[in-house]
């Protein structure tokens, strides 16, 4: 399935969640944290501003970005896949 988004939106596929501690407990799922890091995969085609121009996202696929905890929705993609939707105004950082 190809996930386009519209508008100022961007698909992110968000990083593993670590399995263990620094000191090497094995935590289970309940316990991990969302990671707050992924890899865009795909952007829209901007925001429409004011005056009837379209601006380009500052972001494209390829990013690894940081993101808000409660950022965007999440969404399963060919089964066990997940990614989130979320607008650009969401997205703290590009990293690199």
């Amino acid at each position: 399935m190809n996930l386009k988004p519209l508008g100022d939106r961007v698909v992110v596929e968000r990083e593993e969640a670590k399995g263990t501690t620094a000191g090497g407990i094995v935590l289970p799922d309940t316990a991990k944290d969302k990671p707050q890091k992924g890899k865009v995969v795909s952007v829209g085609d901007g925001r429409v501003t004011k005056d009837g121009k379209r601006r380009e996202l500052q972001v494209k696929p390829g990013d690894v970005v940081l993101f808000t905890s409660y950022a965007g929705e999440e969404f399963k993609l060919d089964g066990e896949k997940k990614v989130l939707l979320m607008r650009e105004d969401d997205i703290l950082a590009v990293i690199g």
